[in-house]
């Protein structure tokens, strides 16, 4: 293994552990520290998603005018560290709500600029992208038992200076990282338009929006959840250790699967998993049984990112994958999880916790219905395509 391959690994395992050791605790640390309500809660968990849906293309343009990712990249990790510790500061909701956006803005560039560094990498070396990004799965599953622990033996503050220090350590190393800047650019707005044509694609942006929206929401709520349930903190840490450890080998062998049983056939299966594991925890299962459930993620986020991935670029044309992957992150990272984390506050705040996972169970029930409807129009497709041949 060559020098760079272990830098990337060595970025994406911390700044994926700041990840970790931050956002999964953060609606924790406002609801038992600051004391906000569910809809306050919700109000700056949501504020994140929605930034990004703005001011993340900013970030790729200036990357494309300077043609200096690495530094673009460097400031994006040094301002997130600096306004992520600015929360140990604020105790009322509004300043709370206004570094939580000036948050945002900063953080919206770290992983796609970090993606588009790699993804030119592994293109010239000829390396494996996944082997990369595994190590961001598996840095954000161990950073959270840790984190919850820390914050247990000192206090829940803690967790600010813990991210503001990793991705300090984070903006380092990006330095090291290889310097290159693909010359390709797309034509976004030419893009757009010719992908607005394609109605299989629009309505697998809406898909995911119902179900990437909740999986990623979950990752705010799912601590209150456990707390709510009886768990601790390194409780908290515990379940996202399982959930997010057991991604790793699902995406390990993802390629493999989604050969044998076909890409539309693997989201339809993941969207099944995570729906029947929302709908679960409304009915308030015994904590063992939650811990248990965590393991479902694996495969529910494992499996559908790349499955995902791969449709997205079977679909489209050459010339616009790269506008039409941006957008399919932007409706299920952005829209999708500012929809689901905001809705999700409000529910939380005049009903409970568990309702908020019945919501987005019925949110996922209406993706795996698309995606059946999808995956019996393929399944018809093909099976004329072959009477036609055979006649």
């Amino acid at each position: 293994m060559n020098r760079s391959k272990y830098v990337f690994q060595a970025f994406y395992f911390l700044m994926f552990f700041s990840f970790g050791s931050l956002f999964p605790l953060l609606s924790v640390y406002l609801k038992e520290v600051v004391g906000l309500s569910g809809t306050e809660i919700g109000m700056i968990m949501s504020i994140s998603p929605i930034v990004m849906i703005f001011i993340q293309p900013l970030w790729g343009m200036v990357s494309d005018y300077t043609q200096k990712p690495v530094l673009i990249l460097s400031i994006s990790l040094i301002g997130t560290a600096l306004f992520g510790l600015l929360y140990s500061f604020a105790h009322s909701y509004v300043p709370l709500l206004v570094i939580a956006a000036l948050l945002a803005v900063m953080q919206s560039g770290i992983v796609p600029l970090s993606d588009s560094i790699t993804l030119h990498y592994v293109q010239k070396a000829n390396e494996n992208y996944g082997s990369i990004r595994l190590w961001g799965a598996i840095g954000f599953a161990v950073a959270v038992p840790i984190a919850g622990q820390l914050a247990e033996w000192f206090q829940l503050r803690f967790i600010f200076y813990l991210f503001f220090l990793l991705l300090l350590v984070s903006s380092l190393l990006a330095w090291k990282l290889p310097k290159e800047q693909s010359n390709t650019k797309a034509n976004i707005r030419q893009g757009i338009r010719e992908l607005a044509r394609i109605p299989s694609f629009l309505l697998f942006l809406f898909t995911t929006f119902l179900v990437f929206g909740p999986i990623y929401a979950n990752n705010f709520y799912f601590g209150v959840l456990i707390t709510d349930l009886g768990g601790t903190l390194a409780g908290v840490g515990f379940a996202f250790l399982l959930a997010a450890g057991s991604e790793a080998p699902f995406m390990k062998f993802a390629d493999s699967i989604i050969r044998r049983y076909g890409m539309m056939n693997v989201l339809l299966i993941a969207s099944i998993l995570a729906c029947l594991r929302w709908l679960l925890y409304f009915f308030e299962p015994p904590l063992s049984v939650v811990y248990a459930t965590t393991i479902v993620q694996g495969a529910s986020v494992g499996l559908f990112i790349p499955a995902a991935l791969q449709y997205v670029r079977d679909l489209t044309p050459e010339h616009v994958r790269t506008t039409a992957v941006s957008l399919y992150s932007t409706v299920g990272n952005g829209l999708g999880s500012w929809f689901c984390t905001f809705v999700g506050g409000y529910i939380f705040e005049h009903f409970s916790i568990e309702h908020v996972y019945l919501f987005f169970a019925v949110l996922t029930l209406a993706g795996i219905i698309i995606f059946a409807w999808q995956a019996r129009k393929n399944r018809c497709h093909v099976k004329m395509k072959f009477d036609t041949i055979r006649k």
